[in-house]
């Protein structure tokens, strides 16, 4: 790099080392080496003959390569004293590539999550770049003003050699050409013997314009010399006179080194016009030179490290806060509110941490004060629903009373014992809800597991539902497997999530069929509830499972109900380690799917069946049962508590099992 630059033409330029000409080892015809004879045949080769055995000897079968119905040549391995079985082979350029590809990836993972990695990454990078922009220029103004003094210098020397050889010349007295060549030898052999100023040779040489007959072999210090001066030089010197120079590679003992070579027209005696060249080296600056950069080299690398280290530490020292602030946040997220950072000093680091400290002392206080908040509206929840209890027997028992006489009251008190019976019936319902909400808030719910078929507890909530879906004109159509869905549920909770989700279905289904689906997997059992209704909207399937939320406040409950159902139904499918899980379309329909794990404690995994199928689109008519759906025994309205309208049917026995089932829920409710 030093001698290119160092003035026109290439002065001093050194060439590259060699190519090297021999075959490398991926060429074909390189000479064998010591390890070929374990690499195997080559492709389209037939592998070498092994060497003769003896004839006693027997020949083991070779062994085959799982997956391979030939036998498999270890090529390349080496076999381990121990046997074959630890035979070593060597990574193949694949699992090279891969290890690097990992690397590589590894080191594009660190750079994205470790600011600490970026910052001195950037500072290293910064920092050469900016040296070495540095170290170019430095080293180009060091070597631009050494080498123009240095040229100065030897032209001021080569003029006075030429004054010096020309007056020498013009004192001498020869009129033949030996006394000529006599006095020429002499001076190129005392400016040999005399070089200064970095002269290394010289040579005279006829200038074409002499008109002498006298001539003589042109003086030289060795033929190389002569080699260097140019036609182009020599014209320079025969046309303009004065001295001209060129830089040139010098031949030396160990390659080649800068210089330049000097010419200047002078006049012998009785020989006429001669040109004088001297020709000198630059070696000694150049070596200047490549010490400076090795120098300037060498201080580089020592303040990029030191860049680096200082960007380590600084990085360190700025982000040890931001660490712990990170890891006092998961601290306190895990719930540990008290956890506090460490601060030090009176700087902006400083000011950081007790900015944080004070939010999340902030932040406990709020949270204490909310969970006060929650535990003072959940004592309250449940002790206002165990103290209405009382209260409510008693209007439950004289409502009995009334609502047994009331035919013998006219028609406008009757109808108020109907409706005071059936609002005493909500209330009661709104009571054991709030209860149940009060005791999941407290976490005091707890299951009572066992293994049940899914497919029983879907027909009894079915049959419980019957009077209402004939009251609505919609049809509950089941389908269910061949074989059995058994899982461990707690089937009262259970039930009640199943009640909901197809009492929800019938009143939003606008009196059109009611689609409910079991399927089951090895780790799981779902349930699927398909409407046809109104349907809902995206927004409404993320409310849905929300205490008190009504997709349309507007519309009236028809079939009572707290707007806790839902959420209960919620509660219980956690608690059994399940999903639940809401979609619509508006105008199409809603569906509800229920997926729990057939063994408790397990997990869920994929849903045996999908949440919206893609014939759920087509509506059927109002009314229409399929083939597939199974009969629902219809129950006399008032058997489930609900006044009786005129003309209902007469309970039948599955009507009259639903009643008592219904009264043993309540009991339990009772218990509980």
């Amino acid at each position: 790099v030093i001698p290119s630059a160092l003035g026109p033409g290439g002065l001093g330029a050194r060439p590259g080392p060699a190519e090297s000409g021999g075959p490398t080892p991926s060429e074909p015809g390189r000479p064998a080496g010591p390890n070929d004879a374990a690499a195997g045949p080559r492709p389209g080769q037939e592998p070498a003959a092994a060497p003769a055995r003896a004839a006693d000897a027997e020949e083991p079968e070779p062994e085959l390569v799982p997956g391979l119905v030939s036998p498999a040549y270890d090529l390349g391995s080496i076999a381990h004293p121990d046997g074959p079985a630890t035979t070593y082979r060597p990574r193949t350029r694949r699992s090279l590539r891969i290890r690097l590809r990992r690397k590589v990836k590894r080191l594009v993972r660190r750079w994205r999550t470790s600011l600490s990695v970026r910052v001195v990454s950037v500072t290293v990078v910064g920092g050469f770049f900016a040296l070495a922009l540095l170290g170019g220029v430095l080293s180009g103004q060091i070597r631009d003003r050494l080498y123009d003094q240095r040229v100065d210098q030897m032209l001021e020397d080569a003029a006075l050699r030429a004054r010096d050889a020309q007056q020498a010349f013009d004192s001498a007295v020869a009129t033949t050409a030996p006394q000529v060549q006599s006095i020429a030898a002499d001076w190129i052999t005392k400016a040999q013997s005399a070089a200064t100023a970095g002269a290394v040779g010289a040579v005279l040489m006829r200038s074409p314009e002499a008109a002498s007959s006298v001539t003589f072999a042109e003086p030289a210090t060795n033929g190389a010399v002569r080699e260097l001066v140019t036609p182009a030089l020599r014209r320079a010197v025969q046309g303009g006179g004065g001295q001209h120079w060129q830089p040139v590679g010098v031949p030396m003992a160990d390659g080649e080194a800068p210089g330049i070579v000097v010419g200047a027209p002078v006049t012998l005696p009785a020989a006429g016009a001669y040109e004088l060249y001297i020709v000198y080296t630059l070696e000694p600056e150049e070596q200047t030179i490549g010490l400076v950069i090795r120098i300037l080299a060498v201080g580089a690398v020592g303040l990029v490290l030191l860049l680096a280290a200082l960007a380590w530490l600084i990085s360190r020292w700025v982000l040890r806060p931001v660490r712990d602030a990170a890891y006092t946040a998961e601290r306190i997220a895990d719930g540990l509110l008290d956890e506090r950072m460490d601060v030090r000093g009176h700087d902006e680091l400083a000011l950081l941490g007790e900015s944080f400290n004070e939010m999340a002392a902030s932040l406990q206080r709020q949270i204490e004060q909310m969970e006060e908040l929650s535990r003072l509206q959940q004592r309250f929840v449940s002790d206002v629903s165990h103290e209405l209890r009382t209260p409510l027997t008693t209007i439950r028992m004289a409502s009995e009373v009334i609502h047994d006489n009331k035919d013998a009251f006219d028609p406008v008190v009757r109808r108020s014992a109907e409706l005071l019976q059936a609002q005493l019936d909500r209330f009661e319902a709104m009571l054991a809800d709030l209860l149940e909400i009060s005791r999941f808030d407290a976490g005091a719910a707890v299951l009572d597991c066992e293994e049940r078929d899914l497919r029983d507890v879907v027909t009894r909530v079915v049959e419980m539902s019957a009077i209402l879906a004939e009251r609505k004109g919609s049809a509950v159509r089941v389908d269910t497997p061949e074989g059995t869905c058994t899982a461990d549920i707690d089937a009262r909770r259970i039930e009640r999530v199943l009640r909901n989700l197809v009492v929800n279905a019938i009143e939003h289904g606008e009196g059109r069929p009611i689609d409910i689906t079991v399927r089951c997997t090895p780790g799981a059992v779902a349930v699927r509830v398909l409407d046809h209704g109104v349907g809902m909207s995206e927004e409404a399937a993320g409310h849905v499972f929300d205490r008190f939320w009504r997709a349309d406040p507007a519309r009236a409950r028809t079939t009572g109900g707290t707007g806790l159902g839902l959420s209960i139904a919620m509660e219980d499918t956690r608690l059994h380690g399940g999903t639940l899980e809401a979609t619509g379309r508006q105008g199409v329909g809603s569906s509800f799917l229920l997926t729990l794990p057939r063994r408790a404690g397990a997990a869920v995994g994929r849903p045996p069946v999908a949440l919206w199928p893609e014939e759920a689109g087509t509506t059927a008519d109002a009314g229409s049962v399929t083939a597939a759906a199974r009969p629902v025994a219809a129950v006399a309205p008032a058997a489930a508590g609900v006044a009786a309208p005129a003309g209902a049917p007469v309970a039948t026995p599955a009507g009259a099992t639903v009643a008592a089932a219904i009264a043993a829920d309540a009991d339990d409710e009772a218990d509980r």
